[in-house]
C-alpha cells in the first residue's frame, strides 16, 4: 500500500523546535500519534531524524521544556550529519555487513603515499609535455598530504552525487586532450590503486559508506513499512542519498517530513525558475544556470520536493506567523529572488516598508575590531530585557573570537560554538614550539616561547621553572649575539660562559654569577633530556615513518609537560586536550607505510592537523550564544546579529576543484560550487526571520577593502532608500555606543619633560661619549645616571654593526700591542692571526662568520699598507685617561681614545676607527660630535699621564670598511683649503671651554634636564624616548630624512 507524501514545512522567524513538538504531540504530523492517549509510549516509540547533534540536544530538552511534569519518555533522535551534512555518521545494526568508514589521517597518509611517486611513474609521452621543465608536484611529503586532502574532497564529491568515475576519461576537450591526460593519469591513483588498498585493508571511503548506510537504511524502511511514528525534522536533503531517505519516511504509514523554511511566498515564476530538468546544453548556460538558481536559498528544497513528486501547495504549513513577519518573510523572499526573475522588482510598491522594516538594523563598521565590539554591544543590550534571547551567527571564526573577547569586557562568557582550529589550541601550540625549536628554528624568541609556554613545567615547580626561564633570558640571551637551537643549548651555554669568563677577571665572577651559572646548566640539562627522543631520531640518516615520528614526539611533548608530580593530566584535558590526544593515537599507530626524511616532520604534521577542529562543550551565557551557520540551523532566538556579510565571508567564496573544471563537473552531472551558497543563502533566510535582526559587515577586512554580501545589495535595492536608510540609521546608534565605550574627555598635550633634581643627586663624573648626549638629550643623561635606569638588552640577535665594530677594535688593538714596525716581514700574517682570534672569541653565526672573515681578510693588506704609510711613530691602542677635574665645577671626564701616535716630533695624532660613517669635519669643527675634540683637550689637559708635556697635532677618523684602500680623514682640513688646518689646539681649547660652560648650566638649581634639547638633522632614537614620551609630544619635532 503507498501513501501519499505527509510533507510539512516551518517558516522562517516561527520557533522551529516548540512548534514542532507541539504538532507532533497533538497529532498534526501524524493522524492517530497515540492511539491509546498513551503518549509517553508513542513518543518512546518514535525514531526523528534532525541534521545536526546540536539539534538534537535543542529538541530533547524542547520535549522536557513541553512535558507539564518535567519529565518524559523521549524518542529516538538520530542526527543525519554530525558537523554538516557533508560528514554524516549514522549507525545501525545492519551497517555491520559495510566495510568501516576509514579514517580521516589514515586515509591522507595512504593516498599521500601514492602521490609521492607519481612524477617518477609518468609515462613518457606524458612527461615529454613538460618539456625541460620539472615536474613539481609534489615536491615533498607535505605537499603530497595537501595534495591529498583535495583529491580525498574530490572523492567524497564525486561519490556523495553517485557520480561514475569511469566518465573521467571521456570528459575532456580536445583542446585540452593532452594536459588532461596528465590529469587521468595522476587520477588513476583513486580510480584504481585505491579501491585495491581499500579491499586490502577492509574499509571503505566514508562518502560511500554513508550512501550504502542511507540506502539500506531506506530500502529496509520502504520493505517493513513499519507503524510506527518515524520523522526527519529540518533536513533539507542536499546529500541525494539523504533526500531519497527522506522521500521514503514522508510515504510511510506513520511517516512525515518537516522541512525548514521552505518560501510559500514566492510566486510561481520564481519558483519555476529554479527547475533543474533541462539540462543546460553549453557552458555558458551551465554557469547562468549556476549563478541563477544553485545559489537559491530554495533550490534544495525545490530538488527535494521534486524528487518526492511533492507539490508545493500540498505542504502543509505549521505554526502561525503574526501579519508583520509574513509581509517581511515576502520582503525578504522578493529580495532573494532568482536573477532571471528580478525584472519584477520595477513593480515593487514601497509604502510601507518603513514599517516593516523597523525590527531591522544595519551596522557598517570602519574595520573587523569596531564590528565586533559594536556586536558586543547590541548582544549585551539584546539580554537586558529578562528572558530574552539572542545570538551571533557569522561565518567568520575570527570575528567570533573577537566578539568573545569584546563580551568579556562586560562580564559575559560567551562560546563560539563553531569551534576553533585545533592546530590553534593551547596544548598544540606546545607541540609546535617544540617542533619549531628542534627542527626549524634558532630564533630566541621561539625558543623563550617553548621555555614560558604555560604547559611547560619539565617535572618542576612551574613557578621555579619560569624563574629560572626569566633569568636565562636575561643573563645568557640578552645582549648575546649567535643561535640558540634547542637540540644543542648546553654548547651555546658553555660557549657562552667561556666568553664571560673571558671579559671578566676569574676575581670578578662572584657568587651570585656562579649561581646563574649552575642554573643555567641544569636548565639546559632538563631541556636536552626533554628532547632526546626526537634529538636520537634526528641522528638517522634513514627516512622513518609516521609512527616512528609521532611516537618521538608524543615522548618530547609529554617530557615538556609533565608535571612536577609526574601527571600529564593537564596536557590532555577540556576538548583541546582531548581532540589532540585522539589525533596524535591517529599518528601513533598509523600503518600507511609513508616515509620522509625527518626534516619534513613540521611540516607533515601542520599538514596533518590543518584541517581539525575542536568545538567547545555546552556552557557560557544561557541567552546569549555565538553560532556557526550550521549550529545556527532549526535555532531560534529574540534578537539575532548576522555577522560578517561580506563576499567572501557570507556567501563564502566558491571554490574551483583542483582537477576537474566546471564544465568537466557538468559533463560528470557533478553540481558546481555554488550550490553551498545556495545552502548557506537558505541559512541567512532563516536567521533573517527572528523577531529582530542586526546586519553587520566591515568595510575594511585585513586591512583590505571589502564587498558587501550579495543579499545586503538586494535587500538594499528591494527595501528603498527611505526604509533602508533608517536601518542604517538604527546601525548608526549602537556604532555610536561603541564610540563611546572608550570615549575620554580631551586630554592637554602632554609637555616635553624636563626633570629638576637637586644638585646633590646630580652626575658628578662623565665619559667622553657622554657629553654629546648631555647636548641633544639631556633627559637620557637624567635617566641613565641620576634614576639608574638601563634599557633591557635585546634578545639574541644577528650581529650588527655594533658587534663588527668591537671586533675590528679588538683586532687593531692587539696588533698594536704585539707589532710596532708595521713593515716587518710578517706583519700581515701576524693581523690575519689575531684577527682568526678574536673571530673565535666572539662566536659569531656561521653564516655571519663567513661574510665578515672575508671582508677582513680583504681588508688586512690594505690595513698594514695604510700602517706602512704612515711612517716611522709610537702607537698606542686603547688608551684609557685618569679622571680628571673639569675646571671648578667639581665634575669629572674620562675617556678612551682609539689610538694615540707619537711622531718623531714630539706631537700626538689622534685615531678614531670607525666601521660606519664617520661624522663630516665640518660638524666636528663646529663641536657638533666632540669626541675627538675631548680628547684633545684631555690630552691637553694632562689626563694621559704617559703622554705628558705632548701636544695633539691632528685628529683623524679611519674608516674601515672593508671595500679597498683606507684613507685617513683629518677633520682639521677645511675644503677648497687643502694645505691649511684649524689647529687641534685650538680646537681642545674651545671643546674644553664649552664643556665647563655646559657642565656650569646644569650646575643651577633651577635648570631641568630636557628631552631632545637640541634636535638633529637626522632623526635620534634614544634607549629613553619611551620613557620620555617622545611620540606624544614631538610631532614635527624632527625633519624628515
Amino acid at each position: 500500500m503507498t501513501y501519499k507524501p505527509r510533507v510539512f514545512s516551518i517558516s522562517p522567524g516561527t520557533a522551529f523546535l516548540p512548534h514542532f513538538v507541539d504538532a507532533l504531540l497533538s497529532g498534526t504530523l501524524i493522524d492517530d500519534f497515540a492511539p491509546n492517549g498513551d503518549i509517553q509510549t508513542a513518543l518512546a516509540d518514535s525514531l526523528i531524524y534532525v541534521p545536526t547533534r546540536r539539534a538534537a540536544r535543542a529538541l530533547r530538552l524542547a520535549f522536557v521544556e513541553r512535558s507539564e511534569t518535567q519529565s518524559t519518555f523521549l524518542p529516538t533522535i538520530r542526527a543525519l550529519g554530525d558537523v554538516d551534512e557533508d560528514s554524516f555518521l549514522f549507525v545501525e545494526n545492519h551497517t555491520s555487513v559495510l566495510n568501516p568508514p576509514i579514517g580521516e589521517s589514515e586515509r591522507l597518509l595512504l593516498l599521500a603515499r601514492l602521490i609521492r611517486p607519481w612524477r617518477e611513474s609518468l609515462p613518457a609521452h606524458l612527461r615529454a609535455l613538460f618539456g625541460t621543465e620539472d615536474v613539481l608536484i609534489p615536491a615533498h611529503s607535505a605537499d603530497a598530504i595537501w595534495l591529498a586532502q583535495d583529491l580525498a574532497h574530490l572523492m567524497d564529491e564525486i561519490e556523495t552525487e553517485a557520480a561514475d568515475w569511469s566518465k573521467l576519461k571521456d570528459i575532456a576537450p580536445d583542446m585540452v586532450a593532452e594536459w588532461w591526460q596528465i590529469t587521468l593519469d595522476f587520477l588513476t591513483i583513486v580510480t584504481q590503486n585505491w579501491p585495491q588498498i581499500l579491499t586490502e585493508r577492509q574499509r571503505s571511503n566514508p562518502a560511500e559508506w554513508r550512501n550504502q548506510a542511507l540506502t539500506m537504511h531506506a530500502e529496509t524502511l520502504r520493505r517493513t513499512q513499519p507503524d510506527k511514528p518515524i520523522i526527519a525534522a529540518g533536513v533539507s536533503g542536499s546529500i541525494p542519498a539523504v533526500s531519497h531517505l527522506l522521500k521514503v519516511i514522508a510515504s510511510l504509514p506513520k511517516g512525515a517530513v518537516v522541512l525548514p523554511g521552505l518560501d510559500l511566498h514566492m510566486d510561481e515564476d520564481q519558483w519555476n525558475a529554479l527547475s533543474t530538468s533541462n539540462k543546460e546544453k553549453t557552458v555558458c548556460d551551465f554557469f547562468d544556470h549556476a549563478e541563477n538558481v544553485f545559489s537559491h536559498p530554495q533550490y534544495h528544497l525545490k530538488k527535494l520536493l521534486t524528487l518526492m513528486d511533492c507539490q508545493r501547495d500540498h505542504v502543509c504549513e505549521i505554526g502561525q506567523q503574526s501579519s508583520i513577519k509574513k509581509r517581511r518573510m515576502a520582503l525578504l523572499s522578493e529580495a532573494l529572488r532568482p536573477a532571471s526573475t528580478t525584472d519584477k522588482w520595477i513593480q515593487i510598491v514601497r509604502d510601507d516598508y518603513e514599517s516593516l522594516c523597523a525590527d531591522w538594523s544595519f551596522i557598517e563598521a570602519i574595520n573587523e575590531r569596531e564590528e565586533a565590539l559594536a556586536i558586543a554591544v547590541a548582544l549585551r543590550k539584546a539580554i537586558e530585557e529578562p528572558q530574552k534571547t539572542t545570538a551571533l551567527i557569522t561565518n567568520d571564526r575570527n570575528l567570533a573570537r573577537r566578539v568573545a573577547a569584546e563580551l568579556q569586557r562586560f562580564g559575559i562568557e560567551a562560546n563560539d560554538s563553531g569551534g576553533i582550529p585545533l592546530a590553534q589550541t593551547l596544548p598544540v601550540t606546545l607541540l609546535r614550539l617544540i617542533l619549531e625549536n628542534v627542527f626549524q628554528s634558532d630564533d630566541p624568541i621561539a625558543f623563550l616561547s617553548l621555555l614560558k609556554h604555560p604547559l611547560t613545567t619539565l617535572q618542576q615547580n612551574r613557578h621555579r621553572l619560569r624563574e629560572m626561564a626569566e633569568n636565562f633570558e636575561l643573563f645568557v640571551l640578552r645582549g648575546n649575539t649567535g643561535r640558540i637551537n634547542l637540540c644543542e643549548c648546553d654548547q651555546f651555554l658553555e660557549k657562552w660562559i667561556e666568553t664571560y669568563s673571558h671579559d671578566h677577571n676569574f676575581s670578578e665572577i662572584n657568587a651570585l654569577d656562579q649561581q646563574k651559572f649552575e642554573e643555567a646548566r641544569l636548565l639546559c640539562h632538563l631541556l636536552k633530556k626533554a628532547v632526546e627522543p626526537l634529538a636520537s631520531l634526528m641522528k638517522q640518516e634513514k627516512e622513518c615513518t609516521i609512527n616512528e615520528a609521532a611516537i618521538a614526539t608524543v615522548e618530547v611533548f609529554e617530557n615538556f609537560g609533565r608535571s612536577e608530580d609526574n601527571s600529564l593530566a593537564h596536557l590532555y584535558q577540556h576538548e583541546a586536550g582531548q581532540a589532540l590526544s585522539n589525533f596524535l593515537r591517529e599518528l601513533v599507530s598509523d600503518q600507511s607505510g609513508l616515509t620522509f626524511h625527518l626534516c619534513e616532520w613540521p611540516a607533515v604534521f601542520s599538514a596533518l592537523i590543518a584541517t581539525r577542529s575542536v568545538t567547545p562543550s555546552p556552557g557560557g551565557h544561557p541567552r546569549l550564544f555565538i553560532w556557526g551557520t550550521l549550529e545556527s540551523r532549526l535555532q531560534t532566538v529574540d534578537t539575532v546579529v548576522i555577522g560578517g556579510l561580506n563576499e567572501g565571508s557570507w556567501p563564502i567564496s566558491t571554490r574551483n576543484d583542483a582537477f576537474l573544471s566546471r564544465p568537466m563537473k557538468m559533463m560528470l552531472t557533478l553540481e558546481p560550487p555554488e550550490q553551498r551558497i545556495g545552502l548557506s543563502a537558505h541559512d541567512f533566510q532563516w536567521a533573517m526571520g527572528m523577531d529582530k535582526v542586526v546586519m553587520s559587515r566591515a568595510l575594511r577586512v585585513n586591512h583590505t577593502p571589502s564587498i558587501p554580501s550579495r543579499w545586503l545589495q538586494r535587500i538594499e535595492t528591494v527595501v528603498g532608500k527611505q526604509a533602508w536608510k533608517q536601518i542604517r540609521a538604527r546601525g548608526e546608534i549602537l556604532r555610536h555606543w561603541t564610540k563611546m565605550l572608550d570615549h575620554t574627555n580631551m586630554i592637554s598635550d602632554v609637555e616635553r619633560p624636563c626633570p629638576v633634581p637637586p644638585l646633590d643627586g646630580r652626575p658628578r663624573h662623565f665619559s667622553v661619549t657622554e657629553i654629546e648626549t648631555l647636548r641633544y638629550d639631556p633627559y637620557a643623561i637624567y635617566a641613565k645616571k641620576i634614576l639608574r635606569l638601563r634599557p633591557l638588552k635585546p634578545l639574541i640577535h644577528d650581529p650588527s654593526a655594533i658587534e663588527r665594530g668591537i671586533l675590528y677594535h679588538a683586532i687593531l688593538a692587539a696588533f698594536c700591542a704585539q707589532i710596532k714596525n708595521p713593515n716587518a716581514a710578517n706583519a700581515l700574517d701576524v693581523l690575519l692571526t689575531l684577527g682568526r682570534k678574536e673571530f673565535d672569541k666572539f662566536n659569531f653565526p656561521p653564516d655571519i662568520e663567513v661574510i665578515w672573515w672575508n671582508s677582513f681578510e680583504n681588508l688586512a693588506p690594505h690595513l698594514i699598507q695604510w700602517e706602512q704609510s704612515l711612517g716611522p711613530r709610537e702607537r698606542y691602542a686603547e688608551v684609557v685617561s685618569e679622571k680628571i677635574s673639569i675646571g671648578t665645577t667639581g665634575v669629572t671626564l674620562s675617556g678612551r681614545v682609539d689610538r694615540l701616535d707619537v711622531l718623531p716630533d714630539k706631537t700626538v695624532e689622534i685615531l678614531d676607527f670607525k666601521t660606519g660613517t664617520p661624522p663630516s669635519s665640518k660638524q666636528v669643527r663646529k663641536l657638533l660630535f666632540p669626541q675627538l675634540a675631548l680628547e684633545t683637550a684631555l690630552l691637553m689637559e694632562g689626563a694621559f699621564p704617559d703622554f705628558q708635556d705632548l701636544t695633539p697635532s691632528n685628529l683623524f677618523y679611519i674608516p674601515l670598511n672593508g671595500k679597498g684602500e683606507i684613507k685617513s680623514q683629518s677633520i682639521l682640513l677645511k675644503k677648497k683649503e687643502e694645505n691649511t688646518y684649524l689647529s687641534a689646539v685650538n680646537l681642545g681649547e674651545i671643546a674644553w671651554k664649552n664643556l665647563i660652560a655646559l657642565i656650569t648650566y646644569y650646575q643651577n638649581p633651577q635648570q631641568g634636564y630636557l628631552s631632545h634639547a637640541v634636535p638633529m638633522e637626522k632623526r635620534y632614537e634614544g634607549d629613553y624616548d619611551h620613557l620620555a614620551r617622545l611620540w606624544e609630544w614631538s610631532s614635527g619635532f624632527y625633519k624628515e630624512e
